[in-house]
């Protein structure tokens, strides 16, 4: 493979603050008012950060960072970042006995955090006595001064003058655990940047002072390598969202060009705008502005399936629409989309990656993969073939012109005693356009196929549907009717309650059954 140079994230926030200083570059919401910070600031708000941690110590840490996204957040992680420790995010959400064993497994020495996660903090440092330090980043003002008495004119000016091992570990980022243990994956700062100097192949979206709205956590490698780092190096200014509750207030406040989502967000925000339609006579063009403002142009998707049928209904109101694919044990980036993929695809591999298909498994080699799971060497071997590359676990396929297509998971497939392998995912993207089915999870069981589905029963109620059971029952039928035999669904098994989910929302697979 062809060796590359990237840039450190320090190379990157100094170049671009010397290029675009007082330009803004992030921007939220604090006490009701729009706070504006300059590429320059959020530079020395990140080296002040970087310089309070070094005076610590001179050991290599391993800092615990949870809170949600804002610009203390943003400043810690970078701080860490170019600090040369190890920075190791987690969701708010964690609980105190999860983080507990992934302090433990991770040997956390620091915790920031900030007022979402105190109570929990206080509590952490009874059962986590092996945590040196715990930094409290909730109040604004309380960081104002900690980048005040560490700023370039402080007589801790030169604890920033650092140089990082960009092959060394930068950030332990862990897994979701969907079938199991959770793994810590293990970064370079190589991983973490290089994942971004891609060559966009969509045309005039992401130019220099063009506005991207963050909505997704930043704990999550997606959203910070692309929300963060790679519009610190175009030079986009960047909105914070905040809660997800004030997502619509904040598309009309900042009206943004581009806006990474989920599908769930984006299949939201279209309902939005056709209820705005049926209720006040809108146009799309009207329906667009109402929702998002006047300038969006893009949404760029991932995290799950995404419905070709929204790529289409969004191009009705010229919004384009489409996914992109990856995974941390990659650095995150594998493919993008651009205007010339199919619907149907994940993007288009990124020039530094190379990909192939052996027995159905996409397989990667990229200078952003990982370093391996922490602590865990023979996990981390399995997921690489004798030749290095590394094992992606989707099934799938690519196009000539590098279009990537994904049809489900190696991990999920159901092997029925016919010898045939079924894709459980193939089965459940046949439900994405039937509403009446909120969550779908099929699996194997004594060698049939059975569809467990939380249904929608706001929904059925609305639509004056008594028997939600025999509604789904009478679906599935039109389904086999049309299915291969491998893909008959013998049994429908209707829940009361969702379906278990991971934190990071993705639902729990059941372990597949092989008869």
């Amino acid at each position: 493979m062809k060796d590359y140079s990237f840039p450190s994230v320090r190379e990157l926030l100094e170049s671009r603050a010397e290029k675009s200083g007082d330009s803004i570059f992030l921007k939220f919401i604090r006490n009701g008012e729009v706070v504006s910070k300059t590429f320059e600031q959020v530079r020395d708000d990140s080296l002040a950060f970087c310089r309070m941690i070094r005076n610590e110590t001179d050991e290599k840490l391993h800092i615990a960072l949870i809170g949600e996204t804002g610009y203390e957040y943003i400043i810690s992680l970078t701080g860490i970042l170019i600090s040369g420790n190890v920075s190791v995010p987690f969701s708010p959400e964690t609980t105190v006995e999860e983080a507990t064993a992934l302090f433990k497994q991770a040997d956390i020495d620091v915790l920031v955090y900030d007022s979402v996660f105190a109570e929990k903090a206080e509590k952490l440092k009874e059962t986590c006595p092996f945590v040196k330090k715990f930094i409290n980043i909730g109040d604004y003002k309380d960081m104002e001064e900690i980048f005040k008495k560490y700023s370039a004119d402080s007589e801790y000016a030169s604890l920033s003058g650092y140089e990082v091992d960009k092959d060394a570990c930068a950030a332990i980022i862990f897994t979701s655990g969907t079938t199991g243990k959770r793994k810590g994956v293990m970064l370079s700062t190589n991983s973490l940047v290089g994942n971004i100097m891609y060559k966009d192949l969509c045309e005039d979206v992401f130019c220099e002072g063009d506005v991207a709205l963050s909505i997704l956590p930043m704990y999550h490698t997606f959203c910070f390598t692309g929300d963060f780092i790679k519009n610190l190096k175009d030079g986009l200014q960047v909105c914070l969202n905040g809660n997800l509750r004030d997502l619509q207030t904040n598309l009309k406040i900042f009206e943004p060009k581009v806006v990474r989502v989920v599908p769930m967000i984006a299949d939201t925000l279209l309902r939005r705008m056709k209820m705005l339609q049926s209720r006040r006579k809108l146009t799309n063009e009207e329906a667009v502005e109402e929702v998002f403002g006047k300038n969006i142009r893009q949404l760029i998707s991932g995290g799950a399936y995404l419905n070709p049928e929204l790529c289409e209904e969004y191009a009705e109101y010229g919004i384009f629409l489409r996914q992109g694919y990856g995974m941390t044990e990659a650095g995150c980036r594998i493919s993008v989309p651009d205007e010339k993929i199919e619907l149907s695809s994940v993007g288009r591999i990124i020039e530094i990656c190379d990909a192939r298909v052996m027995n159905g498994e996409i397989q990667v080699n990229t200078p952003t993969v990982m370093m391996g799971y922490y602590k865990m060497p023979e996990e981390t071997a399995e997921m690489f073939t004798e030749d290095g590359w590394l094992k992606t676990g989707d099934i799938g396929h690519i196009t000539e012109d590098r279009q990537l297509f994904i049809t489900g998971r190696v991990k999920n497939l159901i092997i029925l005693s016919s010898g045939e392998n079924v894709s459980p995912e193939a089965i459940e993207k046949k439900f994405a356009n039937y509403p009446l089915a909120k969550e779908v999870l099929v699996c194997g069981v004594d060698n049939r196929i059975v569809a467990e589905i939380f249904p929608d029963y706001e929904l059925a109620e609305k639509q004056g549907v008594e028997d939600v059971e025999a509604e789904l029952n009478e679906f599935v039928d039109s389904l086999n009717v049309k299915a291969k035999a491998s893909h008959f669904i013998s049994e429908v098994v209707v829940r009361d309650t969702p379906l278990e989910k991971t934190g990071s929302g993705k639902i729990k697979r059941k372990e597949t059954v092989i008869k």
